[in-house]
């Protein structure tokens, strides 16, 4: 399998790809400039921009599936991103995608037809970023993919600790973090797997 990699430089991203490099996979990933850790030889390097659509195409293009670990840092990446991505499957007849997100966009518990980050749910101040992730989802929930959006909650760094929670369109009850390495893991089983087509999975601990 051929597997297309954006965020790759990115805390998840690193771990989806060299999970996929050590179970033999061939895998592009979008960089913006040389990453040394990032296993070149092993890994077929586009250099390039998120924003621009003829990079994202030329990183999809001959792949089988696509992963994206791409967050907002303070920026619109993310929203202008996903839509090429989704036009570039198109293009190349690719199906499947798995992208992060965070818990904010899952579904509200106590307020119907809204996200957890527009009630009191969501602890955060500031919104930025859950409204772009919310933007990236609107645009996949649009499109004929067979999308997932991993939704963990707080994310510090750390190894795989199992027992990972995890719930289709809400955070798991009382769910307080989950680490970088069980995030990847999740998010790397659900590209192959595909348990939660069309679908957003919340997971913690």
């Amino acid at each position: 399998m051929k597997i297309a990699i954006f965020g790759a430089s990115g805390r998840v991203g690193q771990q989806v790809l060299q999970k996929a490099i050590e179970d033999g996979h061939e895998v592009r990933a979008l960089v913006r400039r040389p990453q040394d850790h990032l296993a070149e030889g092993k890994v077929e390097l586009v250099y390039g921009d998120a924003k621009k659509e003829k990079d994202v195409y030329e990183t999809i293009k001959g792949c089988d599936v696509v992963f994206s670990g791409l967050n907002t840092d303070k920026s619109d990446t993310l929203s202008v991103a996903i839509p090429y991505m989704i036009k570039a499957m198109e293009k190349e007849n690719i199906s499947r995608i798995v992208t992060i997100g965070t818990a904010g966009i899952l579904d509200s518990r106590n307020e119907n037809g809204k996200f957890r980050f527009q009630t009191n749910e969501s602890k955060r101040k500031s919104t930025f970023a859950a409204e772009e992730h919310a933007k990236a989802f609107r645009y996949l929930e649009k499109s004929k993919h067979d999308w997932t959006i991993v939704c963990p909650t707080y994310l510090p760094d750390g190894e795989e600790e199992g027992n990972i929670r995890f719930e289709q369109n809400h955070l798991p009850e009382g769910g307080r973090k989950i680490t970088v390495g069980d995030t990847a893991q999740f998010a790397y089983e659900e590209l192959l797997k595909n348990r939660f087509n069309q679908s957003r999975v919340g997971i913690c601990y």
